[in-house]
């Protein structure tokens, strides 16, 4: 069975009031904290690749 997406006709979602500061710090410590993250994630799978090529039998 398929799910039927609902096309919403506007041109934006949410006020159209600016962001306050607070809101744009929190904005900016997330996507701090997601690259981080990522960081992380390609950090581990890099030294595994490594160490499965250093410890593989010639």
């Amino acid at each position: 069975m398929k799910n039927k997406n609902k096309k919403l006709d506007v041109d934006f979602i949410g006020g159209q009031e600016p962001l306050t500061k607070e809101e744009e710090l929190l904005i900016s410590a997330f996507i701090k904290s997601n690259k981080e993250k990522q960081k992380l994630r390609t950090n581990s799978k890099t030294k595994e690749n490594v160490i499965i090529q250093i410890h593989e039998p010639a």
